[in-house]
């Protein structure tokens, strides 16, 4: 079973590059979590600044295929520094534990798979029912994720009608139909509960540019409101900066984006 107990970097993105960051937390109080969700407790990391004055806006972090580890945790607390409360569901632990697995491929094929979209959805409910009842302000809820997590995210954001604002960055926008995965992002346009940013690479070889222009169409014909930012200079995980995939710039500028977006949409005061 996977736990946020792990440390450091899941083994198929190993060993890290000199560019990952570790934000002090000097200023926050984070931490490991159990979330009541569909009969099970779910880990989760997560952070907050240490001195705030009523409920704190909320910001859903969707982990990438390799788990909660140190640089989503790391995400966290960026977040809390900028006033929010940020939490982590670890959603592949009752599947499996990515540290278990030493390449992409196999990871991807021996556990992501088996991660049902309707599971992840709901786990991600209690998520937000948690927050609100540790701190968070249920009305200004907001989500981001990561590879894996910005598809999700864009799935979130068809899903809870009680979302306010959602980043996905470089999240799979199309795909094959499962059982499992149903949906893709290209086929929720039209049902979009909350604005949502798309952050993404020119260079990307697995999310092709002709998919993210299919899902700039739909999204124009479903009148939705969302953005697709493409960076020229960037591919897959540029905003992962424990990978050689890092793009400093791109990624930086993302994240500027990713704030105001949530200012102006999430109801951060």
């Amino acid at each position: 079973m996977a736990t946020t107990r792990q440390s450091g970097f899941a083994p198929a993105v190993s060993p890290p590059a000199a560019t990952a960051v570790h934000t002090p937390d000097n200023e926050i109080i984070a931490g490991i979590t159990s979330i009541p969700s569909q009969g099970d407790d779910m880990p989760a990391y997560h952070a907050r600044p240490k001195h705030s004055e009523g409920p704190l806006p909320v910001v859903i972090v969707v982990q990438e295929i390799f788990g909660v580890h140190e640089h989503i945790r790391d995400i966290c607390r960026r977040l809390a520094l900028e006033g929010y409360l940020a939490v982590a569901p670890e959603l592949y632990f009752r599947e499996g534990d990515p540290n278990d697995f030493a390449d992409i491929s196999t990871l991807l094929s021996g556990l992501v798979a088996k991660v049902p979209d309707s599971q992840v959805l709901a786990d991600l409910d209690h998520v937000a029912s948690w927050a609100s009842r540790n701190g968070g302000d249920a009305h200004r809820l907001m989500i981001t994720g990561f590879c894996w997590g910005g598809r999700i995210t864009w799935l979130y954001a068809a899903h809870n009608p009680q979302l306010k604002a959602a980043v996905a960055w470089y999240g799979k926008l199309v795909g094959d139909k499962t059982l499992n995965s149903p949906r893709h992002p290209v086929d929720i346009a039209t049902d979009l509960n909350a604005p949502v940013l798309g952050l993404y690479g020119a260079q990307d070889t697995s999310i092709s540019q002709e998919s993210v222009e299919t899902m700039r169409q739909a999204l124009r014909a479903a009148n939705a409101k969302a953005e697709i930012v493409v960076y020229p200079d960037a591919g897959h995980a540029f905003n992962a900066d424990y990978r050689p995939s890092y793009h400093e710039e791109s990624a930086n500028d993302g994240w500027q984006r990713m704030l105001a977006w949530f200012a102006q949409y999430g109801g951060k005061k």
